[in-house]
């Protein structure tokens, strides 16, 4: 069954929603909690570790209803079983898109062309799981006897963004290998890694579904000439292992035929970090946390099957980003987490949000002539209180944020943890109210401040507010926690996608300049670039002068 193609401008609930607009552009956040004593319970939703405040949004129930009756109209509820099913909804590049089976329980049944996949899953986590134990446990060694200590992730994009994002959040729970990852084809970045690694004591997972990845392979024969100085060829069988598709290709390469992992066709690279390209995952903390955030993504995966859409946390923050991106005209959403632990979170999601929704042509293959996507950015919060929040609290622009914070640091101190949870919770309050012309004033005063300056300071001090953000709480970081948080968002990356009736799986935009770089990389040899126009020839000239 083909995933329903609804233009959302065309609903009636659409339609509905422009009008409403029209009259609560201009309200303010404080006006609404004034206006309604229960706002901030009616707007929270609570499940297990979660607290997910939603109150501080520029919405009303009004708006909450007809969003979620422009969710109905579009057939989402439809949609997501036809995900959940095994169904062809990748029709573009004709696959199911089957990332939750990954998570699924061992009894569970999903069906891709008539066959139940949960047991090759489940084949598979059991090589994870026995070839991380004998790594971790010093089982396993090396060409010359020794133990591993250190672990090279080579991939790029869903291969490196996923698995690096994970295992930099997760490093509380590390164990004692070292853990680094290789992405970039700019050959100064490879060689950095390279200055840290002993050949004796690494093991190199490479990760390519195709096994042709350009700045993969190129990082990955780099890494394999290097070894090589110091090992023969018999070696590259016990320190190199694949996670691919490619068998003869990875043969070829030197790795022994029980060192690949298998990926599907059905998972996508940006949310493949649930499969085999999760194994640098389970060998830097362990098969046990592994399996624990595979767990968590299945708890969220069941609430956002399952749960109905006024309780629904994937689908609130979907219809709640709709709502500005489509109507607000809000370009961009800043993801702010009160965790250092989360310093890649952001990135990661760049790629999530932005390869899965960035798409011009709905799913009946006609250009769009609404605003679908959005541009994510941010970093963790306090460091960026002191950067860019200024142009959140001030600038010109409305920028919905997510803050993303959790009661219990890891490490225990309370007395930091105080004070990064004060800020947590005093710029979302600062954000919705700002500051008043009185308060400024008052202020002032108080200050003993002479009225000449409290005339010329008065202006840049006062802050509007109504700057609206979404509170995300969450008991303690851990694997399982984790897990749900990356499931949440993808789950409203889908539901977004259906709403704009796009395909969210294909990524066709990333190929272009892949294959315009393969053709000028071979007039790199034979020094000829006049096939271009006059700006790139002129380039790529100037490179070869």
């Amino acid at each position: 069954m083909a995933l329903p193609s609804i233009n959302p401008t065309t609903t009636e609930s659409w339609e509905k929603l422009q009008e409403h607009y029209s009259k609560i552009k201009n309200s303010h956040l404080k006006s609404l909690f004034a206006e309604d004593s229960n706002r901030a319970n009616d707007f929270t939703i609570k499940w297990e570790d979660f607290y997910v405040d939603y109150s501080k949004n520029r919405l009303t129930k009004t708006t909450l209803d007809l969003l979620l009756e422009l969710a109905e109209e579009v057939k989402l509820k439809e949609a997501i079983e036809s995900q959940f099913s095994g169904e062809i909804i990748n029709q573009t590049e004709g696959r199911a898109v089957l990332h939750t089976a990954l998570r699924a329980n061992e009894s569970s049944e999903v069906f891709v062309d008539g066959k139940n996949v949960i047991p090759e899953i489940s084949s598979v986590k059991s090589k994870i799981k026995a070839f991380s134990d004998q790594v971790v446990n010093g089982d396993r060694k090396g060409y010359t006897g020794k133990s591993f200590k250190t672990i090279v992730n080579i991939g790029i994009g869903g291969s490196d963004l996923g698995p690096a994002m994970v295992v930099d959040s997760l490093q509380f729970y590390k164990n004692h290998l070292d853990t680094y990852f290789v992405s970039n084809v700019d050959g100064d970045h490879v060689n950095e890694i390279i200055k840290k690694l002993d050949p004796e004591t690494t093991l190199f997972v490479i990760v390519s579904k195709t096994f042709t990845t350009q700045e993969t392979l190129s990082n990955a024969n780099t890494i394999r000439g290097w070894f090589l100085k110091t090992a023969d060829q018999s070696a590259i069988a016990k320190h190199f292992v694949a996670v691919s598709t490619n068998i003869e290709a990875v043969k070829n390469f030197g790795i022994d035929e029980n060192n690949i992992f298998p990926m599907w066709n059905w998972v996508g690279g940006r949310f493949s970090l649930w499969s085999a390209v999760g194994l640098t995952i389970s060998l830097s903390i362990g098969y046990k946390n592994f399996e624990s955030l595979l767990e968590g993504a299945h708890k969220m995966d069941t609430h956002f099957k399952n749960e109905s859409f006024n309780k629904n946390i994937p689908v609130i923050l979907a219809v709640i980003s709709i709502w500005y991106n489509n109507f607000f005209n809000a370009e961009s959403e800043a993801v702010i987490a009160y965790s250092q632990y989360l310093n890649q979170f952001a990135t990661y999601l760049q790629q999530g949000i932005m390869e899965s929704n960035g798409k011009s042509v709905d799913r009946n293959g006609n250009n769009i002539d609404y605003q679908t996507g959005t541009l994510i950015w941010g970093e963790p919060g306090t460091n960026s209180q002191h950067a860019f929040f200024q142009l959140i609290h001030q600038g010109t622009k409305l920028i919905p944020a997510d803050f993303i914070g959790f009661k219990e640091s890891l490490h225990g101190n309370k007395e930091h943890q105080d004070k990064l949870i004060s800020n947590f919770i005093a710029q979302t309050e600062a954000l919705m109210n700002g500051k008043t012309e009185d308060e400024v004033l008052r202020e002032l005063n108080k200050q003993n401040v002479s009225s000449e300056i409290i005339n010329k300071l008065l202006p840049f001090k006062v802050f509007q507010g109504n700057k609206p953000t979404t509170t995300i709480f969450i008991n303690k970081l851990t694997p399982e926690s984790l897990g749900k948080l990356i499931a949440m968002y993808e789950h409203k990356i889908f539901a977004q996608g259906i709403i704009w009736n796009i395909y969210s799986y294909d990524q066709f935009g990333v190929e272009l300049g892949k294959k315009l770089a393969t053709k000028i990389l071979k007039e790199f040899e034979i020094n000829s670039f006049d096939n271009h126009d006059a700006s790139t020839s002129n380039l790529l000239k100037y490179y070869k002068e």
